[in-house]
C-alpha cells in the first residue's frame, strides 16, 4: 500500500500492532454501531414521491419545508362537430359524423404554488399549498376554412344565428385559484425497516376562495357587456328576472369578472408505495379527485331537478414510474434523482368547463341566451274544445334555467408521461426540474340530453313523450339546461387531438 513510507519497513510491524489494538480495544462489530437519527441511510431512505417529513425523531426533534414551485402549460386542440353534410372529408350523407372543422383550441396557464409542509410526528406532516395563476389564456382560431364567409355549419346556431365569431379570445384570468391543506403519513417506512417497502397515504382538501369562471368576451357586439350574467338576456347589463317570477325585469346586474376558480370544493386521496433496491426505486400508485359544486358558482344556476347531469366529474389516476439515484453523498446530504413516471387518468362524465365555455357561455344568440323554464305540470284543457289537449303544459311558476357555459362533458381517458431531476444540494436545500407530456381521448363536449329517463310522467314530462293517437308514451321529464343548436345529435360539439406539454421547477429550504 502506498499510505506508508517505503524505507519505514521496521515501522509496518509497530502500525500494523496498535492498528490491532485499536481494533480489539473498540470491538469488532463496530458495523453495526447506531447511525446518529439525522444521517441520511444510503440505499434505504426512500425517494421524492413516497418521502413524509418528521418530527419527534431522536435528535431530529422537529421538520419544516418551505417550497416554491413555477409551473408552465401549454394546451392545444381541436373543436370538431357533427354534421350530416355529404362532401368528401366529411360524410357519405345519410349519417352524423364528427369531422366539421369549427376551430382551433389553445390554452396557456403559468402558476406559482408556494407550500409550507410541517412534521407532526413520525412519517407524519401536515401541509398547505397556495395555487396562484399568474396567467390563463384561451383562444381559438379559424380550422380550416370554419370563419368568415365559410362559418356557414360549423359555428350555426338556430336559423339565422351565428353562435360565435373566429377569432375569439377569453380574457386573461389570475388570482388565487383555490387552497389547499392535507395530511401525508407514511404506513410503513423502508428507512426504518429495509425489509419493508415504504408505503405513503394521504389526502388533500381544496377549498375555492375567489372569484368563480364567469363565461366572457374580450370583443363583445356593441352595446354588450364582456362577462354578461347569464340573467342578463340581452347582454347589457340588465337582468331577464333574476329571482324567478319575484322581482321585475330589468333589474341592473352589471357586470362580472372572469374569474379564475373552479367554483368547487376538493377532496383528492392518494396513495403510493415503493421500494427502493440500491440505486434505483420503482413505485406505483393511484389518487382520485371528487368536487362538489359551491352553490355561488355557476353550477347554482343549472343545479335543478330535471337536470340530468350537473356535478363536476370524478377524476381517477393511475400512476407507475421508477426513481433513479446514481449518486449520493452519505456526509453532506447530497443526492441526485431521475424520475420517470407514467399516469393514465380517467375523467367521469360530469358538468365541466370545456374548451368552449367561454365561446358558448358569452353568446348573444337568442337561441342560448333565452331561458328555459324548470319544470312542466299537468295541462288543464276545455272539454268542449275540439283542439287536441297536450300532455302537460310549461310551468311559469317554476325556475327559469340560463345557460351559462358549463355544459355536460362525456367521460375520457387521458396519458401522461414525465421526467423530473432532482438535486439535494445539502441537508437544507434542493431543487427540482420536470418537463411532461399529456394526451386527451376525443370527447362530447355538449352532450346534455333532452329528456331525464329518471322520471316518467306524461302529466310532467313536457315534450318527453313518443307515440300518438291516444297510445303516447313517457320517456322522462325535460333537461332544462338542453339546448337544441348545441345539444342535439347532429349539432353537438367534439374535441379531439388534445395535447398539453408542460415545465415545472421549485426549490426547497428544509429546516
Amino acid at each position: 500500500m502506498r499510505f506508508l513510507a517505503a524505507e519505514n519497513v521496521g515501522g509496518r510491524a509497530s502500525a500494523a500492532a496498535a492498528l490491532a489494538a485499536i481494533l480489539l480495544g473498540s470491538g469488532l462489530a463496530r458495523a453495526e454501531e447506531p447511525r446518529n437519527a439525522t444521517e441520511p441511510r444510503v440505499m434505504m431512505e426512500s425517494g421524492e414521491v413516497t418521502n413524509v417529513i418528521d418530527a419527534f425523531d431522536e435528535g431530529d426533534a422537529f421538520d419544516i419545508n418551505i417550497s416554491l414551485g413555477f409551473e408552465y402549460s401549454s394546451k392545444s386542440a381541436k373543436i370538431l362537430r357533427e354534421n350530416s353534410i355529404a362532401q368528401p372529408g366529411l360524410t357519405t350523407g345519410g349519417f352524423t359524423a364528427h369531422t366539421l372543422n369549427v376551430a382551433s383550441y389553445s390554452e396557456t396557464t403559468t402558476k406559482l404554488v408556494p407550500r409550507i409542509d410541517v412534521g407532526i410526528y413520525k412519517d407524519f406532516a401536515a401541509h398547505i399549498a397556495l395555487p396562484l395563476i399568474l396567467s390563463n389564456a384561451r383562444d381559438l382560431a379559424a380550422l380550416g376554412g370554419s370563419d368568415g364567409a365559410n362559418a356557414g355549419a360549423p359555428l350555426a346556431g338556430a336559423p339565422g344565428e351565428t353562435l360565435f365569431s373566429l377569432p375569439f379570445k377569453a380574457p386573461n384570468r389570475s388570482g388565487l385559484e383555490y387552497i389547499a391543506a392535507g395530511l401525508d403519513v407514511d404506513l410503513l417506512s423502508q428507512a426504518r425497516d429495509r425489509t419493508k417497502p415504504t408505503w405513503q397515504f394521504g389526502f388533500e382538501g381544496r377549498f375555492s376562495v375567489g372569484t368563480p369562471m364567469h363565461a366572457c368576451n374580450t370583443k363583445p357586439a356593441t352595446g354588450q357587456v364582456q362577462c354578461a350574467d347569464p340573467a342578463d338576456v340581452n347582454r347589457n347589463g340588465k337582468a331577464d328576472n333574476p329571482a324567478g317570477q319575484i322581482e321585475l325585469e330589468g333589474t341592473s346586474v352589471g357586470e362580472r369578472t372572469p374569474g379564475v376558480s373552479r367554483g368547487v370544493t376538493g377532496l383528492e386521496v392518494h396513495t403510493m408505495i415503493s421500494k427502493r433496491i440500491k440505486y434505483i426505486e420503482p413505485y406505483g400508485g393511484f389518487s382520485a379527485l371528487f368536487e362538489f359544486q359551491q352553490s355561488s358558482s355557476d353550477y347554482g344556476i343549472t343545479d335543478v331537478d330535471a337536470t340530468l347531469v350537473n356535478h363536476p366529474p370524478l377524476v381517477g389516476t393511475m400512476t407507475v414510474g421508477m426513481m433513479v439515484i446514481p449518486w449520493e453523498n452519505r456526509e453532506k446530504f447530497g443526492r441526485l434523482t431521475f424520475d420517470m413516471r407514467f399516469s393514465g387518468q380517467y375523467h367521469s362524465e360530469g358538468r365541466d368547463y370545456s374548451e368552449l365555455f367561454d365561446a358558448l357561455g358569452s353568446s348573444g344568440v337568442s337561441s342560448l341566451r333565452q331561458p328555459q323554464w324548470a319544470a312542466y305540470k299537468a295541462a288543464v284543457c276545455d272539454p268542449t274544445s275540439k283542439a287536441a289537449c297536450p300532455p302537460s303544459v310549461v310551468d311559469t311558476g317554476s325556475q327559469k334555467t340560463y345557460f351559462t357555459g358549463l355544459s355536460d362533458v362525456s367521460a375520457y381517458t387521458s396519458y401522461r408521461a414525465s421526467g423530473s431531476v432532482t438535486w439535494q444540494a445539502n441537508e437544507y436545500v434542493k431543487f427540482n426540474f420536470g418537463l411532461g407530456y399529456r394526451h386527451d381521448q376525443g370527447h362530447d363536449i355538449s352532450g346534455d340530453p333532452p329528456c331525464n329517463p329518471a322520471k316518467k310522467d306524461l302529466a310532467t314530462g313536457g315534450p318527453c313523450h313518443s307515440g300518438g293517437s291516444g297510445a303516447i308514451t313517457a320517456t322522462g321529464i325535460a333537461n332544462p339546461n338542453y339546448r337544441q343548436p348545441i345539444n342535439a345529435v347532429g349539432r353537438r360539439f367534439f374535441v379531439d387531438d388534445s395535447n398539453t406539454f408542460d415545465v415545472m421547477a421549485s426549490g426547497v429550504v428544509m429546516f
